[in-house]
C-alpha cells in the first residue's frame, strides 16, 4: 500500500466533499470537516494541523483533556467537537473544553450540560444525537422521542444548532440520513451531523452541514 501524506489524504477527502457538493448542487463551504482524531497521538493531530486543517474530534472527554490543551497553546484557533458519548458526571469537563458537542440524547444530559454552561459561562454549540435504527446497543434518543427532547433542549436554553445520527452498520445509509434531514426540517433545526469515512459523501448528498471522518484522515487505528 502507498503512503501518502496528511496533506494528501486531507485533499482526497475534501475532493469527495466537492465532488458530494457539486452533485447535490451544495457548496462544499457549506459543509464542515470534523477530523476525528480519538486514539490518535498528538504527532499525528500536529501533522493534520500542519497540513491546514483547525477542526477536530474526540469520543472521550479524560483523552481530550489530556491531549488537546497543550496544542491549542502552540496552534490557537483550533475547533474541538465531542463527538461520542457524553457522561452527565463529566458535563462541566466538555463545557470547558470543547467547542461543540455532538451527542445530547437525553433530559439528565441536559440539565447537566445546562447548569455547567452557567456556571463556566461557556455555550459550546450542541447537536441532539438521534438513534435512527433505534438500536439498542448506540447512544441517542430515538425519533419518537426527539420532539420532548428538543423542547427540554429550548426550555433549558442549549445552544441546539441540529441533530447527529450513526447509521446501523453494514446497510445502506442514505435512507437514515433522509430520515434525519426530515426531522431536522420538522424542528427547525439548521445542522446536521451524519457522515463517516465510509459514507461522508453519501451524508453530504444528503445535506450533512458536517462530517466526521477519522480513518480516511489518519489511517486504521490500531
Amino acid at each position: 500500500m502507498i503512503e501518502t501524506s496528511p496533506a494528501e489524504r486531507l485533499r482526497m477527502v475534501k475532493q469527495g466533499i466537492a465532488r458530494a457538493a457539486g452533485l447535490a448542487r451544495r457548496s462544499p463551504d457549506k459543509v464542515n470537516l470534523i477530523a476525528v482524531s480519538k486514539t490518535q497521538p498528538a504527532e499525528a493531530v500536529v501533522s493534520m494541523i500542519e497540513a491546514g486543517h483547525r477542526a477536530f474530534g474526540e469520543n472521550r472527554v479524560q483523552e481530550a483533556q489530556a491531549k488537546w490543551p497543550p496544542l491549542r497553546e502552540i496552534f490557537p484557533g483550533l475547533n474541538l467537537h465531542l463527538v461520542g458519548t457524553l457522561q452527565s458526571n463529566k458535563a462541566e469537563e466538555a463545557v470547558q473544553l470543547f467547542d461543540c458537542i455532538h451527542s445530547v440524547d437525553r433530559p439528565s444530559l441536559v440539565t447537566a450540560l445546562a447548569k455547567a454552561m452557567a456556571k463556566a459561562d461557556r455555550r459550546p454549540d450542541c447537536f441532539i444525537q438521534v438513534n435512527v435504527g433505534d438500536e439498542p446497543q448506540k447512544g441517542g434518543c430515538v425519533p419518537n422521542e426527539l420532539p420532548a427532547l428538543v423542547e427540554a433542549c429550548r426550555t433549558a436554553g442549549l445552544p441546539v444548532i441540529g441533530l447527529m445520527c450513526i447509521p446501523p452498520a453494514d446497510l445502506e445509509p442514505a435512507p437514515y440520513f433522509a430520515l434525519l434531514a426530515k426531522l431536522a426540517r420538522r424542528h427547525h433545526l439548521p445542522a446536521l451531523s451524519m457522515g463517516m469515512s465510509a459514507d461522508f459523501e453519501t451524508a453530504v448528498m444528503a445535506g450533512a452541514t458536517h462530517v466526521r471522518v477519522g480513518t480516511n484522515l489518519f489511517g486504521e487505528r490500531s
